[in-house]
């Protein structure tokens, strides 16, 4: 299991303290960026990135909820980006995704894609072949702290058969709601990498980290 807390609920008046906690603890680090169109939130530009990769190994995880995502690639992969995954619905047509996913390749970075809850799993099958991460949203994008939305459930069960029926590795990833009072049934769904703000963030983190582990 990947855990992957998102920063978009650390504590920046006590950032080293909480990146060490981090650092000690997890594998991956989550980075929601928002532009204020694609959702009605503005959070991290690449120079928040920077200072991260500065002080950190593990693999940064970009997640772009924005309009124009490929306008955005180069400054976050400059930056210290490891992975960048960006919303199907930012375009809405599979040859777009596929020229971005090509240029985060060239990038020498992973590619991943994310969908809405409201967009059907099957819209982006044409795209798993192609990917590296895939990212639920378990929750509506654009704020943290929201309740779970536990259509997740089937619909990362049907996007695991069509991975296991078709042979293809990619990371399946979720973002929304997660604790530890599901983590256990979305692994058992198929999640690999799990992304938790508040859960993470409110109190212990090495702590709160460790009960997520335990619902392997």
């Amino acid at each position: 299991m990947i855990i992957s807390p998102s920063v978009y609920s650390m504590h920046y008046e006590h950032f080293m303290d909480e990146l060490n906690a981090l650092n000690d603890s997890v594998e991956w680090i989550h980075f929601d960026v928002m532009d204020g169109n694609f959702v009605p939130n503005i959070t991290f530009g690449p120079m928040i990135l920077q200072a991260f990769r500065r002080n950190s190994d593990r693999f940064m995880d970009v997640h772009l909820m924005v309009t124009d995502p490929d306008y955005f690639t180069d400054s976050f992969a400059k930056a210290g980006a490891d992975g960048i995954t960006f919303h199907y619905e930012s375009y809405n047509n599979i040859e777009d995704c596929i020229r971005l996913i090509d240029k985060i390749h060239s990038l020498y970075l992973k590619a991943g894609i994310s969908i809405k809850p409201g967009t059907p799993v099957e819209t982006i099958y044409p795209l798993l072949d192609k990917i590296d991460i895939f990212l639920m949203m378990s929750v509506e994008p654009g704020f943290g702290g929201q309740s779970f939305q536990e259509e997740a459930y089937d619909r990362i069960r049907q996007l695991d058969r069509y991975k296991k029926e078709h042979g293809l590795d990619f990371i399946i990833e979720v973002d929304g709601g997660v604790s530890d009072r599901n983590a256990h049934e979305l692994l058992e769904c198929g999640c690999e990498a799990l992304v938790a703000g508040s859960f993470v963030f409110n109190g212990d983190i090495r702590a709160n980290v460790e009960k997520l582990r335990r619902c392997e």
